[in-house]
């Protein structure tokens, strides 16, 4: 409230365009924080959701079930990487982190042995809740709840001449701990700074971990759906994921919906009569009917040839995007994988969160009717599929005037 006392009432949205309660138009050029895919209050997924609401809005999801939840969790086992056999679903991304800690740890458990640590990438962002806090990078997110927060080892992620320094940081941790989890978020960290790197690199890592027995925890709320030009970024790695984390365009956008997919070593180790052996974790409005309902029709349209070309599209204008920004005086870093494009503002090309060139440039970019929101002086474009070049090409152009009037 002290940074931005005044919230902009937005009134309506259609396809990449919000409207505001004064009639004026925002290119939502970050998806509305990652979550929009095919665009708002797309027109397929209001009347899945309404003809649900009009059947059943919501049911206790224990001991029950319901057919969006069925098609839903049939669907996602179709597009997702064979290793993954079953879905437990919650209610957003930070659950769906949580309820992976929570089995990876269980897990070994059950089977009497005594793994209990975790590694993740520094940098890395996996929500705000207190286990996701703990896997995540230390820094201002996390920083007045450290005393509270389990630890995590922590390897420099692949990028481009990191990856030895990556491979022989695990190799050493692996060496004195016993692991029971890699969590990763495959190709794009998000919040760390839009950090890239190879699938070929990220590969490696993880079949020197699953050779260890350490199960392979990817976090895809970011990446999943399409963002990084395939419907999963795990798709382009090999070893597959032993579980895998979903939420922000599983709806489209529409609802929140977390989804955790694991396979079927994970599940058959909590097979059981005794209750006392069940995995005890649960929302109130897990399987929600309406927003199963949601995720179904988005998933029917992203795996529609139309949506492929459109990703394609988007992901071409991205390149020549940012090949075209590299050459700007005050620019650096500069990259794109699938449909993101990213780069930094000065700092010798250094992503730092609490920059204040964010707070210079996101009036400036509101002001010309564009939504963007730079992660400190990273300056990122992550528009949904419904967005058409002239579009991009206005946001582009925005950015290039306001970074080099700066």
């Amino acid at each position: 409230m002290g940074l931005d006392p005044y919230s902009i009432a937005i009134e309506r949205g259609e396809g990449s365009l919000l409207f505001d309660t004064q009639g004026r138009s925002y290119i939502d050029a970050i998806s509305s924080w990652w979550v929009t895919l095919h665009g708002h209050s797309h027109p397929e997924i209001v009347a899945s959701i309404a003809q649900q609401a009009s059947k059943l809005e919501q049911v206790i999801f224990s001991g029950f079930t319901h057919e969006p939840a069925i098609q839903l969790a049939e669907g996602l086992l179709e597009v997702l990487p064979h290793s993954i056999k079953r879905i437990f679903l919650s209610d957003n991304g930070s659950t769906a982190i949580e309820v992976a800690l929570k089995l990876v740890i269980q897990y070994w458990q059950k089977l009497g042995e005594r793994r209990t640590e975790i590694i993740a990438f520094k940098g890395g962002y996996h929500g705000d809740t207190f286990g996701a806090m703990a896997a995540s990078e230390a820094g201002p997110f996390t920083e007045p709840f450290r005393p509270f927060l389990f630890n995590v080892h922590r390897i420099p992620p692949p990028i481009p001449g990191q990856e030895k320094a990556s491979l022989d940081s695990l190799k050493e941790i692996i060496k004195k701990n016993k692991v029971a989890g890699f969590l990763y978020e495959p190709l794009l960290q998000g919040a760390g700074g839009m950090v890239m790197h190879s699938a070929n690199a990220l590969s490696e890592l993880l079949q020197v971990a699953k050779n260890e027995g350490i199960l392979l925890v990817a976090d895809e709320v970011l990446t999943g759906f399409g963002r990084t030009g395939t419907l999963f970024a795990s798709s382009l790695i090999t070893p597959d994921p032993d579980i895998i984390c979903l939420s922000k365009g599983l709806t489209g956008g529409f609802m929140p919906l977390g989804a955790t997919g694991v396979c079927s070593e994970i599940f058959d180790s909590f097979l059981s009569n005794e209750r006392k052996d069940m995995f005890f974790h649960g929302h109130s409005f897990t399987g929600n009917a309406l927003a199963c309902s949601a995720a179904v029709k988005s998933l029917e349209i992203l795996k529609r040839p139309a949506t492929k070309e459109k990703i394609e599209n988007i992901s071409k204008l991205q390149r020549n995007f940012v090949s075209e920004i590299k050459n700007t005086s005050n620019v650096s870093n500069g990259r794109s994988i699938g449909t993101v494009a990213s780069f930094e503002v000065s700092e010798s090309g250094r992503s730092n969160y609490l920059s204040s060139i964010r707070e210079k440039l996101v009036p400036r970019f509101l002001s010309k009717g564009i939504l963007l929101r730079p992660l400190g002086n990273t300056v990122y474009v992550l528009p949904p599929y419904s967005t058409t070049e002239s579009q991009l090409t206005e946001v582009y152009s925005c950015i290039q005037k306001e970074i080099s009037e700066l």
